[in-house]
């Protein structure tokens, strides 16, 4: 039968094209997603500033429970606790430099300080001097002495040049003593201070970034860390140097896993799709096999077969193509800041063998679907058969339907019953993917059910060709399924991920705009420094003002089992002092409760229930005193001061004279509207992967779609022949497919909808208490027009060229 079915290939090349673009393009899109996963996992990093130092020291980013601590946590919880990872950087005491050069065969110890620092209208990081052994640089003039820098040779900059700094919140005159040239291009340009002024301008004095470290033997440079840090070699290097990379690799495994997760069942509906109506348009030749004899056994071995010849060229052209598709959504991700810039793109065997392995089962399942009905047919009845489409629904579509149908149901109530506020996505996102999966098992019966219920008004506008474009849908209800369920899926997903995205960001921003009091904000890249609020706050027409800090904080005791590996949002507000917080009421605490917090370097704190507050479900943070939060933060300084008005001063006004109080200080200073498109563009980021992911299932869907159609009205050169002889005009028969592509196309986005709504329904009854999302209603009808052109000139262009020439001819050509 593997002969045979090598002889069919090379006979029927146009329907096993078709096949080989949807394994193709499904494989493709997998592996890509497999490529991202490793490069997440890796996180490799390759090292800039500290490649000189053959062992380097950082701090412990993970966070760890003391092993002392009293607090009785189950394993569970205490794992996650232990596994979250610190969103701030955590630095090293500079006593651990002393302790590791009296290491044997250590012979040189260098901490590394990095803070922001503002050359001009040039960002730049600050360093000491002495750390710059550590890259290392070239110097050109003299090391800085104290009021000197040395900075980058590409920041154009002379010797003798003297030029006002900005770093942490100050300004300073300092003359240039030197010009250092690294032996590489870095991401970010530097400039060196003498190390009493590094000290004083990173805003942790006494503690290092990093430490590098010179000979000496790794096992015993880690004994002597010990907890204190962790010791890295090699590639390890670079995520001690850009600590981001960390969370930055998490959350690219997961957007990796979803999307070519989402990709492969994808891909298992339209291969089997492809596959069935290929299988189909064949009925008349496998019946023909099934009265000469052919077992059924020996009909599901040939169709077997042929899938899986196409399919591994499908699959081998896809794992070489693989990884130039991984690298430019690996590249779109970092020019959108998702991920670091840092961050190497990385694709081994792995992902390519798990790809080809996910296809190749998809190909494999797709062909026992597709053979077992042909294969299943009596002898006798093999003839009659292939003449008309009959049984369709199998134990199998109606089972897979039924248990999708029910996880969809499930996760609709636990939406509703259980979920609060945004975090309500992580249910309602799935259940689009289940009622879209159930509603694919049983397409061929659900549309041509549409079908009917959309005859009269079909038949009202259309007339004769839309009575037939109907019967011809329903006919072959098994044929318009194989176009009807991707575009389904492509809208449904589409129209839901979108619309979650849209009323998610929607809630967050009401949310910061009905809390915010502000009418003003004062910012600083780099930092304000904390004299800025009292002449903030003596400046005319100023009611008040108050430093703005955020990070995350960890409650460790008593434990919150229901903290994400996040932890709890955090603001650092002026208005709070001492250990105060203020909490919100769902914690379920009382004031003059006592809470042990891990701020975002994982430095433990006492603080005391000052207020509990009514916050939006979903969107509570802890409010702690700017002061206790911001100097464990990455930059030790608030970036921001809210500003709010007296009464009559309009904004206009009261922007004019904060920029007048801040002349000559490294600050900005902008309006309301300035804080809430901040707020806004900070949802981007997690709009735009939305976004992506969306693009490339709708991407692979059109390629679906376009393959079934052509392929299935290509096939019917025959049909339109017979019509055109009994009668039918070319523009008849055109206008009749172009009615069936409209059928199919207003069927799918009906059934797209109804399952878009299954999952945003419930999503927004929790968030908005609306049962409509909020977003552009522009967004849907640009779904809709995509289904809807998509499916028109898939079949129309098929269509005219297979209408083209004499009708008699055409009724000469076989099947």
């Amino acid at each position: 039968m593997f002969s045979l079915a090598m002889r069919t290939l090379r006979l029927r090349k146009g329907g096993f094209l078709a096949t080989f673009v949807a394994v193709f393009f499904g494989a493709l899109i997998v592996s890509a997603c497999g490529g991202l996963m490793e490069s997440g996992i890796r996180s490799e990093t390759p090292v800039q500033r500290l490649a000189a130092a053959p062992i380097v020291v950082g701090g412990q980013q993970t966070l760890k429970l003391p092993k002392d601590d009293p607090a009785t946590l189950d394993p569970e919880d205490k794992h996650k606790f232990e596994n979250a990872t610190l969103p701030e950087r955590v630095r090293l005491d500079a006593s651990l430099a002393g302790r590791l050069r009296a290491v044997p065969g250590v012979t040189d110890v260098v901490g590394e300080l990095s803070f922001p620092a503002q050359i001009g209208s040039a960002s730049a990081f600050g360093h000491a001097w002495d750390s710059a052994v550590l890259t290392p640089y070239a110097l050109s003039g003299q090391p800085p002495r104290p009021g000197e820098v040395v900075v980058d040779a590409g920041l154009g900059l002379a010797v003798g040049d003297t030029l006002p700094v900005a770093a942490h919140g100050v300004v300073g005159q300092y003359r240039v003593s030197g010009i250092a040239q690294a032996p590489e291009t870095m991401r970010d340009s530097a400039v060196f201070f003498s190390p009493s002024d590094a000290s004083r301008l990173s805003g942790h004095p006494g503690t290092f970034d990093t430490i590098g470290v010179f000979g000496g033997d790794v096992a015993a440079v880690t004994a002597v860390v010990g907890d204190a840090g962790v010791v890295a070699t090699g590639a390890d290097r670079g995520a001690l140097e850009f600590p981001e990379v960390n969370k930055s690799g998490e959350d690219l495994i997961v957007l990796a896993a979803v999307s070519g997760g989402l990709s492969a069942m994808v891909m298992v509906f339209v291969v089997a799709g492809t596959l069935t109506l290929s299988t189909q348009q064949r009925q008349r030749e496998l019946a023909l096999l099934r009265a000469i004899g052919t077992t059924p056994r020996q009909l599901r071995r040939m169709v077997l077969g042929e899938a899986l010849v196409v399919g591994l060229l499908a699959v081998a052209a896809a794992v070489v193509l693989g990884p130039v598709l991984g690298q430019w959504l690996f590249d779109q991700l970092a020019a959108n800041h998702v991920i670091p810039d840092v961050l190497r793109f990385e694709q081994g065997w792995l992902p390519a063998t798990v790809a080809a392995a996910a296809s190749l089962l998809a190909v494999v399942a797709a062909s026992f679907v597709a053979g077992r009905r042909a294969s299943k047919v009596r002898p006798t009845e093999a003839l009659a058969e292939a003449a008309v489409e009959r049984r369709w629904l199998t134990p199998i579509r109606l089972i897979t339907a039924l248990l999708c149908f029910a996880g969809g149901t499930a996760l609709a109530i636990v939406t509703v019953a259980v979920m609060t506020g945004p975090v309500a996505a992580s249910t309602a996102g799935p259940a689009v993917m289940l009622w879209a999966f159930g509603l694919a098992a049983i397409s061929p019966g659900v549309t041509k059910l549409t079908a009917s219920l959309l005859r009269w008004p079909v038949q009202a506008v259309t007339g004769v060709t839309g009575r037939i474009a109907l019967l011809n849908t329903r006919v072959g209800a098994v044929r318009a399924a194989g176009a009807v369920t991707p575009i389904m899926l492509a809208v449904g997903i589409a129209t839901a991920n979108i619309y979650l995205q849209t009323t998610q960001e929607a809630v967050s921003n009401q949310a910061y705009t009905e809390d915010l009091r502000a009418d003003a904000v004062v910012g600083a890249p780099g930092g304000l420094d904390p004299a800025v609020l009292g002449r903030v706050r003596s400046t005319p027409g100023v009611a008040g003002a108050s430093e703005y800090v955020t990070s995350a904080v960890f409650i460790e005791k008593p434990f919150e089992s229901n903290q994400d590996d996040d932890g709890w949002p955090a603001l650092g507000v002026s208005e709070l002092t001492g250990n105060a917080v203020e909490v919100p009421a769902t914690l379920g605490r009382q004031v003059g409760d006592t809470l042990s917090l891990r701020l975002g370097d994982g430095a433990r704190v006492d603080v005391r229930v000052a207020a509990v507050v009514s916050q939006r479900a979903g969107l509570e943070k802890l409010v702690l005193p700017a002061g206790l939060l911001a100097p464990h933060t990455t930059l030790g300084l608030a970036p921001q001061l809210l500003v709010r008005a007296a009464d009559g001063v309009d904004t206009a006004t009261l922007t004019s004279r904060l920029r007048e109080a801040t002349a000559g200080l490294p600050v900005s200073v902008g309006d309301r509207d300035a804080l809430i498109a901040a707020h806004a563009k900070g949802n981007e980021v997690g709009a735009w992967v939305n976004y992506l992911l969306v693009g490339m299932i709708i991407a692979y869907t059109v390629i679906s779609v376009v393959n079934t159609l052509v392929m299935a009205t290509a096939k019917r050169r025959r049909e339109f022949g017979l019509q055109r002889l009994s009668g039918f005009t070319r523009g008849q028969v055109l206008r009749m497919a172009g009615v069936e592509g409209g059928l199919i196309a207003t069927i799918a986005v009906l059934l797209g909808t109804a399952t878009a709504a299954g999952a945003i329904v419930p999503f927004c009854l929790v968030v908005t208490g609306s049962v409509l999302p909020t977003g552009p209603l522009a967004v849907y009808l640009v779904v809709l027009a995509i289904a809807v052109v998509l499916a028109l000139v898939a079949i129309l262009v098929p269509a005219w060229a297979a209408t083209r020439g004499r009708a008699v001819d055409a009724t000469s050509i076989g099947e």
